[in-house]
């Protein structure tokens, strides 16, 4: 039986489009992300390293390289694990007397129907917090799990990535047809893929250019200097390159440090960063928009699409999926 070329890349349309969708309530979308992170960085730091090292031994130690750095973070952030429960084991309670500390200097400056909520000492609290467990027990333990399969998944797609990128790609013609096809919608993916990560850094210096004027310009001129700040500005930029929740994360760093000052400060702090990436959101969707010739209210709306259906994996996946999806009808001239 002979099929039509229509016939064979509308078969690799419907094979990648539904592996992609499975990604999601699979919950592998870590697992695709890394390893398209991995050969993107394989084949980016290939030609770079070729002038020293001729041939496959070039993309050898690209993996090498991303191996060790790879690595190297996971050690540092198991060592520090490591180190703080060490340190709790040696001082129980000493992180919980700080917190106390913090408490008392905020029960002072916030309104009473506030303070009431507050414990009155590091003992109640601690009762608390061990009630609050046992409460939420199961909640934790499928937190954990979740976090475990994260974890596995994320280091399966860089080996993946690694892999994949070690492999010599033949010529396209010799290839039977459906796995050409099929080679030139992971082609476009991957192009996608590449395109959003361009726009991500691009936020990412946005972002840490507005928190940086926050930080180091308008709390100064106010007479408040937080500890830290340079610090902050460094960890805005790594965290802003991780898709919505760096910025959640950078986002409580920055309103912890305040709460070392007053409840005042933090309040300010995180009174600013909510306006900000309020704005940020839409000149988030022009820049993306931008780097994949798509208008913000497309990429507004694929994110709103994806967020109702999936959460906020979908939040994350919908711009990249939009632009592969974008660049399937542009190549067909549909748009």
């Amino acid at each position: 039986m002979t099929f039509t070329p229509r016939q064979i890349t509308l078969a690799s349309w419907i094979i990648v489009f539904s592996g992609l969708l499975l990604v999601l309530p699979l919950k592998l979308l870590p697992s695709l992300l890394a390893g398209l992170l991995v050969f993107e960085l394989v084949n980016m730091l290939t030609p770079r390293l070729e002038p020293v090292i001729a041939g496959q031994r070039a993309r050898w130690l690209a993996v090498a390289l991303l191996g060790t750095l790879v690595v190297s973070t996971l050690t540092l952030l198991f060592a520090g694990a490591f180190s703080f429960l060490l340190h709790e084991a040696e001082n129980p309670g000493a992180s919980l007397d700080k917190f106390m500390v913090l408490v008392d200097q905020a029960r002072g400056q916030l309104p009473p129907f506030i303070d009431v909520y507050l414990p009155a000492s590091a003992a109640e609290f601690k009762v608390a917090i061990g009630d609050w467990l046992k409460t939420h027990l199961g909640e934790l333990q499928l937190v954990g799990k979740g976090a475990a399969h994260m974890f596995v998944t994320l280091l399966i797609g860089m080996i993946l990535g690694a892999i994949v990128a070690l492999q010599r790609m033949p010529d396209i013609s010799r290839r039977k047809p459906l796995a050409g096809a099929l080679f030139e919608r992971l082609s476009l993916l991957v192009q996608a893929f590449r395109n959003i990560v361009f726009a991500q850094i691009k936020i990412s210096l946005l972002n840490t250019l507005f928190t940086g004027i926050f930080l180091a310009v308008i709390f100064p001129l106010f007479g408040v200097h937080l500890p830290l700040t340079k610090t902050l500005i460094v960890l805005t930029f790594l965290l802003g390159l991780l898709p919505v929740i760096g910025n959640l994360m950078s986002n409580t760093l920055i309103t912890i440090v305040g709460l070392s000052l007053s409840i005042w400060v933090a309040v300010a702090a995180l009174g600013y960063l909510i306006v900000i990436h309020k704005v940020e959101y839409f000149l988030n969707a022009r820049i993306v928009g931008g780097q994949i010739s798509a208008k913000s209210w497309e990429l507004l709306l694929a994110m709103l699409v994806f967020e109702a259906a999936f959460g906020l994996p979908g939040v994350v996946a919908g711009p990249i999926y939009y632009a592969y999806l974008k660049s399937e009808l542009r190549r067909v001239e549909l748009v």
